[in-house]
């Protein structure tokens, strides 16, 4: 491992967390403001449902490890809301079974450590024009039942006290939503992302959590080595790069 240890937050679903350091992606600005503050380590898997995580659970997080995640961003949802197909095969889990794989999910991580935060994201809403557009055929999936799928993730995380950030509501909130949020009409935009970014930051922030793992809280590594630039004339006062707030993070705070 390289040092020294940071610590780790783990985004961990299918293709909304594989695909976040795509299009200016949400998984890209979280690593951008962690920079010298945390390690962002992604395992994102593309098609899979809650049943897939289950299958690696104990592999992805094992409990004996020696550094456990300080934070653990989950997604799935959209992939089990899918209709199920005639053959049996695709990625459909039932509501009452998506809904206890995600609690199996919640109870193992919450099991790794008393430090190890964790955060659910919903199922978000789809553009379902654009998705037949774009894949020519029927998926299976529609906004409803993200919805259906959404709701549920909501109230499993109240029952548990697992902070949760309702997408398929959020994005919702932007009246040009359908147009500006996709790719495809499945996955995240630049303007999604910046959705899910903001409301990720403002769970962060506002948590409780003993230390607060917003990343104006967290320290910078090597702060005493990072140089002074700006000198003025009289050499009197400096600025350190290390404290210093750029035009694209000051956006988030």
């Amino acid at each position: 491992m390289v040092g020294p240890i940071r610590p780790q937050f783990v985004l961990f679903g299918s293709s909304i967390v594989q695909f976040s350091f795509s299009h200016q992606g949400w998984g890209a600005i979280l690593t951008d403001l962690y920079a010298c503050k945390a390690d962002i380590l992604l395992r994102g898997y593309a098609g899979w449902n809650s049943r897939c995580a289950l299958q690696v659970l104990d592999e992805v997080f094992p409990k004996d490890a020696a550094v456990q995640p300080s934070l653990v961003i989950v997604y799935f949802g959209g992939n089990d809301s899918m209709e199920p197909h005639p053959s049996g095969l695709g990625a459909h889990v039932p509501l009452p079974e998506y809904v206890e794989n995600m609690r199996k999910i919640a109870i193992h991580l919450k099991s790794l450590s008393h430090k190890t935060r964790i955060i659910f994201l919903t199922a978000p809403p789809v553009n379902e024009a654009q998705m037949a557009e774009v894949f020519g055929n029927d998926l299976g999936r529609s906004n409803e039942s993200c919805r259906k799928y959404s709701d549920a993730c909501v109230q499993l995380c109240q029952e548990l006290g697992v902070k949760v950030i309702d997408l398929w509501k959020a994005l919702q909130q932007r009246d040009d939503w359908l147009t500006a949020c996709f790719t495809d009409g499945i996955h995240l935009s630049c303007e999604g992302s910046e959705i899910v970014i903001k409301e990720i930051l403002k769970v962060i922030k506002e948590a409780d959590w003993e230390p607060n793992l917003h990343w104006r809280s967290l320290p910078t590594e090597f702060p005493e080595i990072s140089p002074c630039i700006f000198v003025d004339p009289e050499g009197s006062t400096a600025i350190k790069v290390s404290e210093m707030d750029f035009a694209w993070q000051t956006q988030w705070q």
